[in-house]
Order: structure tokens, then sequence, then C-alpha cells
């Protein structure tokens, strides 16, 4: 409430020229109205006096010296002043108060000074009644209901107003503060956006071009030992530039937006798991039996993120497990369709915390498509099972 008023207070001293000339011009139409018929010298140079002597107190004085705040309770008094002794020179002057009460309120930074200051004013204007009309009959009365009436309508006006205003700048403020939630809204989706778009790259290079250079590195090596032993490594040395082929086509389909490459190459997901199973047959030298069991075609992305379980199974079990047989099972129902990948190898903990990528990559990978991962590290039954729900492509 402190600060509208102050805000109303600088908006007055934006707008006094505009007053002082309006009282000015008043106060001389008064002067010329009160001397009508035989002039009254006296009552006009007094009105001309007190309105010059107003105005340069505002020009002058509070406008060029004082300050603000200081100023403004100087505008009140003087204006308070003027109107009382324009009032005692000219009784009609008293209309004046139609433009000293707002001022007042205006002027003066809260309720709790504008209405002593328009009771002053009143005060001074019946004052005035007195000194120009005190020897006339019921000028008592009224002067008296004048004032009260005044004075009543200028408070009420003047807390109306004033609320009305108070209504308006706490609309501006919250207006504000909207405006400034939704900007932060609008920063904080922005940052979550790249923070997403930034996982799913970590997900889509650990499960595309990691791979493709981990089964690299492993035919390297086994090409290497081939050599020194002085064996043909024609065939590792294919798969190698096989492997890496598949990864430059994984980072184009990637860069492109694309579901994975086997999807991409057609057949659905049956026919990608048959293609995974085949190339880790040869890089490998494991033998992978594929079973898929579907009674409905699967959405894309459940398709990926199936497949990249797959690939993920592939991976920990050329790396970690030393198996013998891996055997990959899809099946559907109507509920979803689930991903079992099993292999004879060597077990591990599954609640053992993971120093790698991929798990908690398969994770969040399948929480986006609605799924769920489980693991089974049982040695000689190792067994990865990733769910996703029903949903058909249109």
């Amino acid at each position: 409430m402190t600060d509208a008023r102050a805000d109303a207070a600088a908006a007055s001293g934006r707008v006094w020229g505009v007053s002082l000339a309006a009282v000015l011009a008043f106060c001389l139409i008064a002067a010329l109205n009160a001397s009508a018929g035989e002039p009254d010298w006296r009552s006009i140079g007094l009105t001309v006096a007190v309105s010059l002597i107003y105005g340069a107190v505002f020009v002058l004085f509070v406008r060029r010296v004082m300050p603000r705040s200081s100023g403004a309770f100087v505008a009140a008094a003087v204006t308070i002043v003027m109107v009382g002794v324009m009032t005692a020179v000219v009784p009609s002057s008293a209309v004046l108060q139609f433009w000293a009460f707002p001022l007042l309120w205006g002027l003066l930074p809260s309720p709790r000074l504008a209405i002593p200051a328009s009771f002053a004013l009143a005060a001074a204007v019946f004052a005035g009644f007195a000194v120009s009309t005190g020897d006339e009959r019921g000028w008592f009365v009224t002067a008296l209901l004048t004032e009260v009436i005044s004075f009543a309508v200028s408070i009420i006006m003047g807390l109306w107003v004033l609320s009305v205003y108070a209504y308006g700048r706490e609309r501006e403020r919250l207006l504000a503060e909207l405006t400034a939630a939704q900007d932060e809204l609008a920063a904080l989706h922005r940052d979550a956006g790249v923070t997403s778009e930034r996982a799913r790259l970590s997900r889509e290079l650990h499960d595309t071009l990691a791979q493709s250079l981990t089964a690299a590195v492993l035919l390297v090596q086994r090409a290497r030992r081939e050599l020194a032993a002085g064996a043909d490594a024609d065939e590792t040395l294919d798969l190698v530039e096989e492997s890496v082929r598949d990864g430059l086509g994984e980072t184009r389909l990637l860069v492109a937006g694309n579901a994975p490459v086997e999807l991409a190459a057609g057949g659905g997901i049956g026919a990608a798991l048959e293609t995974l199973a085949a190339r880790f047959r040869r890089e490998a030298g494991v033998h992978v039996d594929v079973d898929v069991r579907l009674n409905a075609p699967l959405s894309r992305e459940a398709e990926a993120a199936l497949l990249r379980c797959a690939q993920e199974g592939f991976g920990n079990i050329r790396k970690h497990a030393g198996a013998r047989r891996v055997t990959v099972l899809l099946t559907g129902d109507d509920t979803g369709a689930e991903l079992r990948v099993r292999n004879d190898g060597r077990g591990f903990d599954p609640d053992a915390d993971a120093t790698g990528f991929g798990l908690a990559g398969l994770r969040a990978r399948l929480r986006l498509v609605g799924g769920t991962l489980d693991l089974d590290g049982t040695d000689g039954a190792v067994e990865l099972r990733a769910r996703v729900p029903r949903e058909v492509d249109a």
C-alpha cells in the first residue's frame, strides 16, 4: 500500500504544472465574477496575489529546492492555506475543494496523512467561510454541512481510488511474477530437454558405436593370435571390416534419427534378432538359438528397445560370460512382449554396483516405453529379461 501511495505521489508531481495552471485560471475567473458590476479591486488584487504566491512556492521552492518527499508536505500545506485564504476573500472560491482534496490524496504518501490533511482543508475552508460570510444569517449551518459532506466524500473517493490503484498495482506485480515464472519454466523445460537428449545420445552411442568397437577390438585381438600362430586371419579381418561397417551404418542412422540398422533393413524384430545372432555366431564362435513367438506386431519404439536389450546381452556375454551357448526367446501376449537372453556362462551379482553404462541405459530406455528389466545372475543360467507393454502400430 505504501509503495502504491509513493507511486501516486510521484505521478502527481509529474502533473503539478497542469494543476497549477488550472487553479490559477479558476482564481482569476472567481475574482472577476466576484467583482462583477462594481469592481472590488481589493478582492481582485488579493486573489491574484495569493494565486501568484501559490505558483511561486511551487515553481521556485517545492519543485526546485526541496526533495520530493518534503516538497509534497509543503505543497499540501500551501494548498490548504491558499484555499482557505481564497475562500475568506471570495466565498465562491470554496469550489476549489474539488481540486484540492484529490491533490492532497495524490501528494501525501499514505491515507494516515491524507485523511488529516483533508480534515485540515475542510477546517480551513470553514474558517474562510467564517471570515467572508460570518455576518450572514445561517452561515454556520451552511458552512458546516458543506464541509462535512465535502470531507466525507473526499474520504470515500480517496479510499476507493486508492484501492483501485492498489488492485491495479497488485495485478501488475502478479503478472510480472507470472511472466517470470513462465520464463523460468520454459528455461527448465529447455534444460530438461537438453539433459534428456544427452541421455538418449549416450544410450544410442553405447548401444551402437561402443558395441561395434568392442567387437572390432576383440576380433583384432583374435586376428593377432591367429597371425602369431601362422594361421589364416582373412576371415577374422573380414569380420572386423563388417563390424566397423555396421558401426558406421549405425552412426549414420543415429545422426538421421532413424531406427536401428537391423530394423531399418525390414522384417521386423524377428529378422533383426536373427541378424544379430548370426553376427554374434561369426564373431564370438558361440552357438545362438533364436525363437520368436509374437502374436501381434510391436510398435517401432518397443522393437528398438528390445533390440538394444539383445545387443547389450550379446555384448556382456562376449566380454564377461565365456559362454558356449546362448538362447534368445521373444514371446508376446495380450499385455505385452518379453525378451529373454540366456547363456550358460559365468554368473554375477545383479545387485552389485555396476561400473558401466549399459544396464542403467537399458533400464532408462525401457522406462521410456513403459517397460522393465530383470536380471538373473545364476552361474550357468544367466538371463536378461526385458518386458514392454503391448502397443500395436496404427
